[in-house]
């Protein structure tokens, strides 16, 4: 089962134009996160998850695995890292769900949503 980091591109914080920036925060997340060190995690860049008062928001997904979203990230490497290594974590487990006991702490507090897996029949 291969997990995935689905990471909202046109995430916006709510001072996005004020600081006079180019790309959106979700482009700035995406790029920190594709950067990283990602082993057998994969990536991919979705327009909106429908998340905007939670934004920067990213969705951790295996089939037949417990699904997270999580949100209200600042675009940046510490996020990037804290998301990257819950990933891997999730990955490692055969439910998909972490003890919080090892959740890195640039993830703590920004859990939105946790979904079940879909039903294999």
């Amino acid at each position: 089962m291969e997990t995935w980091i689905t990471i909202c591109d046109t995430c916006k914080r709510d001072d996005w134009q004020d600081r006079g920036i180019e790309k959106t925060d979700g482009e700035r997340l995406a790029e920190f996160i594709e950067a990283q060190d990602l082993g057998p995690i994969k990536t991919r860049r979705v327009s909106c998850l429908m998340g905007c008062s939670n934004g920067c928001n990213v969705a951790i997904q295996a089939d037949g695995k417990l699904n997270y979203t999580l949100g209200d990230f600042d675009a940046g490497e510490e996020a990037a890292r804290g998301i990257v290594e819950y990933a891997q974590k999730h990955a490692e487990s055969d439910t998909g769900q972490v003890p919080y006991r090892e959740w890195p702490q640039e993830i703590k507090g920004h859990f939105v949503t946790r979904h079940p897996p879909l039903p294999k029949a």
